[in-house]
């Protein structure tokens, strides 16, 4: 199994920029597609992004697109998520999260690892 320890939220002022880490443990981490949710208080857990195991892949959700960049250091083995242009509406607990699919995927359920979450608040 692995285990992800998120870092790196805060507290920006609007238009400002954040980078999240997550540092797994575990020997196998190139071989998950990894990815990134967030949950505001009163809302649903959401996709922010996704990677693929080696990197060659991403997949963004529309309201981060253009903003927000994921990618991973396998030999460090790292998952990063870089958010510039950040807005009130960004504000959450940012997690992230391992899955063995060999695609990446937008969906929790295909999700098999979680971190315990880092905060991120977005003043106006």
């Amino acid at each position: 199994q692995v285990q992800l320890v998120e870092s790196g939220g805060g507290l920006v002022q609007a238009g400002g920029s954040l980078r999240l880490s997550c540092a797994a443990s575990g020997r196998t981490f190139y071989s998950y597609a990894m990815g990134w949710f967030r949950q505001a208080p009163g809302k649903e857990r959401e996709f922010v992004a996704a990677i693929s195991r080696t990197g060659s892949r991403r997949y963004y959700a529309d309201s981060v697109k253009g903003r927000f960049t994921i990618s991973r250091d396998n030999a460090k083995n790292t998952v990063y998520l870089q958010m510039n242009s950040l807005k009130p509406e960004d504000t959450a607990v940012y997690y992230c999260a391992g899955s063995t699919s060999y695609s990446i995927t937008s969906n929790a359920d295909e999700y098999h690892y979680w971190g315990q979450g880092t905060q991120v608040t977005v003043s106006s």
